[in-house]
């Protein structure tokens, strides 16, 4: 697409003012002046986000924010459903804990849903900034040909992915960066949704590649941002809790990259389902079920910020 004036002046303006956003609460965070101390981990991503999309927008003349905002939005809850799945599991495992947090309630689950609202944004913005860098252009590998077959092994295998962290928590933690990969995504392939497997049928893995750059790189951001932050999670990781870089041990950066992949096939499940809702026929009925669908997310959110405040908060900050 053809880049137009207002997207020169648009992109620029934004990427500035991201630019100063990061740079005002880098500042202040290293005063420990508030709310930048707290969340500074928001304010970084929230800047890099904006400025990522709008460097896009600059460059390319088109973005996603402008041409599908509504699409673009359902990604911060989407984010938000999808990580506390990750937190859920996290009740069992307990692979991190986070540290220093606020301790008035509302400021606190404010945090929690503006922190999490960043993972697909952030995961896909720096997946299309490797796209448009030309990164991995010629990539490619040999057509898979037994797509259909695989998908029974794949749902078997994600579930057992599943169970097995569950039961030997010690042991089979890092499964859980996997298993949704091989659970839904055989989903996405057989009901026509965005699918990795069926790229694969025509020998594009580019997209695999990509993510997992992109997991790379956000976890890296993850974890310096969060270091700095006055409010935190730490890991408390069985048999690999070594040579940390920040707050990661080095070997857990190896779960980003497939995390990465994860969250593409999840929110690709929750599009999908989204499409195929029976309840689209009627604007009447489409209406009510997104209002009783959202009131319902907002209770699983607050649900289970709950459970996080009860199982995985370790420590407040007055």
């Amino acid at each position: 697409m053809k880049r137009s004036p207002s997207s020169l002046v648009w992109g620029t303006v934004f990427m500035a003012a991201a630019a100063i956003a990061l740079a005002v609460a880098s500042v202040n965070m290293l005063r420990k002046v508030e709310p930048f101390f707290s969340y500074f981990y928001c304010f970084a991503w929230w800047s890099y986000i904006v400025g990522a999309e709008a460097y896009l927008y600059r460059k390319r003349g088109s973005s996603p924010v402008v041409e599908e905002p509504g699409r673009y939005l359902l990604h911060l809850p989407f984010s938000v459903t999808l990580w506390l799945l990750f937190e859920v599991f996290n009740f069992r495992l307990a692979n991190w804990q986070y540290v220093n947090v606020v301790e008035q309630v509302p400021q606190r689950w404010l945090g929690y849903w503006v922190s999490f609202a960043t993972v697909l944004p952030g995961l896909f913005v720096t997946q299309r900034l490797l796209d448009h860098l030309g990164v991995a252009c010629t990539f490619s590998v040999t057509p898979l040909k037994s797509a259909e077959r695989l998908c029974g092994p794949l749902i078997a295998a994600g579930a057992l992915m599943l169970f097995l962290p569950l039961l030997w928590p010690r042991c089979f933690f890092p499964l859980l960066w996997l298993a949704f990969i091989f659970l839904v995504e055989p989903f996405n392939y057989k009901f026509g949704g965005e699918s990795l497997l069926r790229e694969l049928q025509g020998g594009d893995a580019r997209r695999i590649l990509l993510l997992a750059l992109s997991g790379a790189i956000c976890g890296f951001l993850w974890e310096f941002w969060n270091y700095w932050a006055g409010s935190k999670w730490v890991y408390t990781i069985p048999f690999l809790d070594f040579l940390k870089v920040f707050e990661m041990p080095l070997l857990g950066f190896l779960g980003f990259p497939p995390f990465a992949v994860e969250c593409y096939v999840m929110a690709n499940a929750c599009f999908l389902l989204l499409g195929r809702a029976p309840w689209r026929s009627t604007r009447r009925l489409g209406r009510s079920t997104w209002i009783f669908g959202g009131i319902f997310l907002l209770f699983l959110h607050l649900l289970v910020f709950r459970g996080i405040d009860h199982f995985t908060v370790a420590s407040f900050r007055r």
